[in-house]
């Protein structure tokens, strides 16, 4: 079986309205929930053999907060260029080429795609995954290559409001 677990990137900053979508930092916030979250997952003992990240900057920053978190070197974090502006088949395209000896594998994106994600597994309906919404999926598969929507469940779904007001 493969674990996935879908990350929306943390709350971002929009201080500076002519800076490109891409390149919007973390706010406030996002710099709080980042690390919470991570360390809320890393709690859970999970161990990822992969994390993929789009590379706008909330979402790497928030990939760096969770490697840090579970011992991850950052370097390895493998950053993917069509996670930024994926569709869900995108995202599932990506999981079917991961080496088969991966077993847990974070990846970090964006909405609408991770809330459409999510609900390919999810037993009920999801109208939105919040920013730093994890959304792990235990894939019902042994390689890869057969990641499809429904061939997994979503086992569990965290994100910071469950924890602050």
């Amino acid at each position: 079986m493969k674990t996935v677990l879908f990350i929306r990137h943390a709350k971002s900053s929009w201080k500076e309205p002519d800076l490109a979508d891409i390149e919007r930092p973390l706010n406030k916030r996002g710099l709080r929930d980042a690390p919470f979250m991570a360390r809320l997952l890393a709690g859970k003992g999970i161990k990822p053999d992969v994390i993929l990240s789009s590379p706008a900057v909330r979402a790497f920053t928030t990939a760096r907060f969770f490697a840090e978190s579970l011992g991850w070197p950052a370097e390895r974090i493998r950053v993917e260029r069509r996670i930024y502006d994926a569709y869900p088949g995108d995202l599932l395209q990506l999981l079917q080429k991961l080496p088969e000896e991966a077993e847990t594998v974070l990846l970090f994106g964006h909405n609408p795609t991770i809330t459409a994600v999510a609900n390919y597994f999810a037993e009920h309906y999801i109208p939105n995954v919040p920013t730093c919404g994890i959304a792990q999926v235990a894939m019902e598969v042994s390689s890869w290559k057969d990641v499809a929507p429904r061939r997994g469940k979503l086992v569990a779904y965290y994100y910071p409001k469950q924890y602050f007001d």
